[in-house]
């Protein structure tokens, strides 16, 4: 969903490298079910530090209001760029090949410094989907037609849990 004011899109999905596109093709992917389409990067807080500073800190005033932010291994991705935001940062930490299943990600993703939060989710395609869910949850504070869609995905999931339960009798 593009912002009434600039047109721009409201949520940022920056990721710390293209094999993580993979995992988090589904936190686009349901940001788009919303009619969100948002701005997608690769950015790397070890290889391009100053590039994740100068997109955190112009994020705003471009019209984004949420950022979320994958990355593995050493995952200090979300985390440097809530150092250089006010905005909601949504952490997404995702298992690498010589990680440790994703376990190194998710603490350093949500064990931040106080004053400087990470909203944190699950590891993985589930937090990836997750990521995009609260970020839509955020938006949804002062926007009623994503409010509704939220609504009705909750009535959704419960329709669905009670069909696979009556399936059981």
């Amino acid at each position: 969903m593009a912002s009434k004011k600039t047109g721009k899109s409201t949520v940022a999905v920056v990721m710390g490298s293209d094999s993580d596109l993979a995992i988090m093709q589904t936190c686009i992917d349901t940001l788009k079910d919303f009619g969100i389409k948002p701005i997608v990067r690769i950015i790397s807080a070890h290889r391009t530090p100053k590039v994740a500073a100068r997109f955190a800190q112009g994020a705003a005033k471009n019209g984004i209001k949420v950022i979320i932010a994958a990355a593995g291994m050493a995952a200090h991705l979300a985390g440097a760029i809530a150092g250089w935001t006010t905005l909601p940062v949504i952490g997404v930490p995702l298992a690498a090949k010589e990680g440790l299943a994703g376990l190194d990600a998710l603490l350093s993703t949500v064990q931040m410094p106080s004053g400087v939060p990470v909203a944190t989710v699950a590891i993985g395609k589930a937090g990836a989907k997750n990521a995009a869910i609260l970020a839509v949850q955020i938006l949804a504070i002062s926007d009623k037609t994503l409010a509704g869609k939220l609504a009705r995905l909750k009535a959704a999931q419960s329709k669905d849990v009670a069909k696979k339960n009556a399936a059981l009798k």
